[in-house]
């Protein structure tokens, strides 16, 4: 973090609870989302698939970018978008998207078990593990039928690179046949590397197109971005930033959103706790990443330690 001056008017502690009693540092530290072009992009195309009539073969979308890029941030956008509705005419909750995390290794059961989880399904994990694939897969079916489900969102689809080529061709079998039989959209989102091991089941690559979600750059959508998140923070002054601010925070996060937005937030914390309320240049020239901050002493005290 930057140097804080001191307080003259109020001890540490008094400083700390009028901070907390605040709110604000809270409201930076949680969840944000900015709508900015690209995103709103996604989002357009995640909506027309989720509101299209339902057909034998469904198409899909394949989200692929850097680690951090914002592709969870997208799709649990869309998840809060379309949350579950009880209907209390039939008495059954209609859940039109099912956002999952693709389970750490390729994994047919505990990809049925996520499932069951994710829709509350009521059944001891011991019964479960004693269930057969063949069963759970019945199971899984017909409960999703029953939900109405539209779309299915796979975060983290790259975790099948874990398995091996026989392991990760059953897994994307798998997600081609429920996509089938439910005649819901598949989606799924995962780092670059996996985009190959989509393509490896020809069947499921022809129904997904393929969405690349770029790092920022120096150009115009970076500046507009990069002043609308600063602008969402709430702080008491305006932040004038000047291009080579700008620059700056582009070299030092690699044009990563979750790197952009952990520099604005900490930025915006030692605002408001140095009392200047706004975003300065001499406070990013400051600014070192959190991976950084402490490399210098590591390899001080290592060196002594040799």
């Amino acid at each position: 973090m930057i140097n804080r001056a001191p307080c003259l008017k109020w001890s540490v502690g008094e400083l700390r609870a009028e901070i907390i009693e605040d709110g604000r540092i809270a409201l930076i530290q949680s969840d944000i989302w900015i709508g900015f072009p690209r995103a709103e992009q996604v989002l357009d195309r995640l909506q027309g698939l989720i509101e299209m009539p339902r057909q034998t073969r469904m198409p899909g979308l394949l989200v692929h970018g850097a680690s951090g890029i914002g592709k969870t941030m997208i799709a649990r956008n869309l998840s809060r978008r379309y949350a579950p509705e009880y209907d209390p005419e039939s008495g059954i909750t209609r859940t039109p998207l099912l956002l999952l995390q693709a389970p750490p290794a390729p994994d047919e059961r505990r990809f049925y078990m996520h499932i069951l989880a994710a829709v509350g399904a009521p059944s001891s994990a011991l019964s479960l593990r004693a269930q057969s694939v063949a069963s759970l897969e019945v199971r899984v079916v017909g409960l999703l039928r029953d939900l109405g489900l539209r779309m299915i969102m796979i975060d983290e689809v790259h975790n099948l690179l874990a398995g091996t080529h026989r392991e990760q061709r059953r897994f994307l079998n798998v997600l081609r046949y429920l996509s089938n039989e439910l005649e819901a959209s598949l989606v799924c989102f995962g780092v670059s590397e996996a985009v190959d091991a989509i393509r490896g089941d020809v069947q499921l690559a022809r129904r997904l197109d393929e969405h690349h979600l770029p790092n920022w750059r120096d150009d115009a959508e970076f500046s507009d971005m990069i002043q609308t998140l600063i602008a969402a923070m709430p702080l008491a002054k305006k932040s004038n930033l000047k291009v080579k601010s700008l620059k700056q925070i582009l070299a030092l996060t690699g044009g990563v959103t979750s790197r952009i937005f952990s520099l604005v937030k900490d930025l915006s914390i030692d605002a408001i706790v140095t009392g200047q309320e706004c975003i300065t240049d001499d406070a990013v020239a400051k600014w070192t990443p959190v991976w950084s901050r402490h490399a210098k002493t590591q390899r001080r005290l290592e060196k002594a330690g040799a």
